[in-house]
């Protein structure tokens, strides 16, 4: 089926391989992610997630082939969403929650789909979510989490500049603010005064707002425990570049910590 796009939906279309079946939904925005995506849709059939929330692919719109429809049925996903309007990860993820509001979810998961992730966490999230919390961050630096062959550069810029400034602007300590693996409430995302469906959010920029905007308008926010694991040797898998990608993201903190992305209203 196909969605022609609107005011902060970019077009899509999307493959329903089973109806929705959880209260919960997991969306794992890709791009030519290869066999990663796989294998860390692999570690989700063999905890069971399926049974706790619809797993639903937000395509960026891969050619590599890991989207097979064969394969991804085979691994229990409930859905595959491919973006057809512009954007990068923002947009995917403005697809997703679109398009898991109109299905009727109480509560959104975020992951990466880099098999960086330990996805057998996600039901943790929901039970986080089932006590009345409307921001959840996964952190592999809090008691309990672990931090696997962290780049050096990354341990450094998400532990003592990322996550510092975002707690700051968010009024409670937040110590993992770049990791998308995370959930949100229905009841948090439809606010009108959120309004993630915006065309402003088209990298990062939802990341970041979402992790700040939560508690200034008085949700409830907590972190749980994660792991996140980068190989030993070999490429990152990551899309964001050194030198580019990371201004990128300093610029995004930057207009965050000004209110830059807030409606208009001032609400």
């Amino acid at each position: 089926m196909n969605y022609i796009g609107g005011p902060g939906v970019p077009a899509f279309e999307w493959t329903e391989y089973a109806p929705k079946s959880s209260d919960y939904v997991v969306l794992i925005p890709i791009i030519n992610e290869g066999d990663r995506i796989l294998k860390e849709l692999y570690r989700a059939y063999k905890h069971h997630i399926a049974s706790y929330a619809d797993l639903v692919i937000c395509d960026g719109g891969s050619t590599d082939g890991c989207t097979q429809e064969r394969k991804l049925k085979k691994l229990q996903v409930n859905t595959l969403l491919i973006k057809q309007g512009p954007g990068k990860q923002g947009a995917q993820l403005r697809m997703g929650i679109y398009w898991a509001l109109n299905r009727g979810y109480k509560g959104i998961i975020t992951i990466d789909g880099n098999n960086k992730d330990s996805i057998e966490d996600v039901p943790r999230f929901i039970q986080k979510l089932q006590e009345g919390y409307d921001f959840i961050q996964g952190s592999r630096f809090i008691k309990g989490g672990r931090a696997l062959n962290t780049p050096f550069i990354r341990n450094i810029s998400v532990r003592f500049i990322h996550a510092p400034l975002i707690s700051l602007c968010a009024g409670q300590r937040f110590t993992d603010t770049t990791n998308a693996f995370r959930a949100y409430s229905t009841r948090y995302l439809c606010d009108k005064r959120t309004a993630p469906l915006r065309d402003v959010f088209v990298t990062y920029e939802l990341l970041a707002y979402l992790s700040v905007r939560a508690t200034q308008l008085g949700y409830k926010a907590c972190e749980i425990p994660v792991t996140r694991a980068y190989p030993k040797k070999g490429k990152t898998p990551t899309k964001i570049s050194f030198f580019k990608g990371n201004f990128e993201l300093l610029k995004i903190l930057f207009r965050t910590l000004l209110g830059a992305y807030h409606l208009q209203t001032g609400a």
